[in-house]
């Protein structure tokens, strides 16, 4: 079995719990669950700005340069499908 669904399946026995669905309901605990969703979120992005810093630094390619690259790569492999097929047509004709 692997985590997720573990994790998955667990996750759902206790929703199923009562005293869970009222501790749930408590105005402090969904602060503090929102609170700590923040905070994640926060960390992470600090994260991903200083590996990003870094990776200038040292002359790297960012994940966002890398997604940017390969979708000009796509875009320019269209153009040169579309002119090697207006070609094939002129030629035909």
């Amino acid at each position: 079995m692997n985590l997720k669904r573990f994790l998955s399946q667990k996750g759902m026995k206790l929703m199923q719990d009562p005293r869970f669905m009222k501790l749930m309901q408590d105005e402090r605990v969904m602060k503090a669950m929102m609170s700590a969703f923040q905070l994640r979120g926060k960390i992470q992005e600090s994260f991903d700005q200083r590996v990003e810093r870094v990776a200038k630094t040292l002359n790297l390619a960012t994940k966002a340069e890398v997604r940017e690259l390969k979708r000009t790569l796509r875009k320019m492999e269209q153009e040169l499908e579309k002119a090697r097929t207006e070609q094939s047509k002129t030629a035909a004709k």
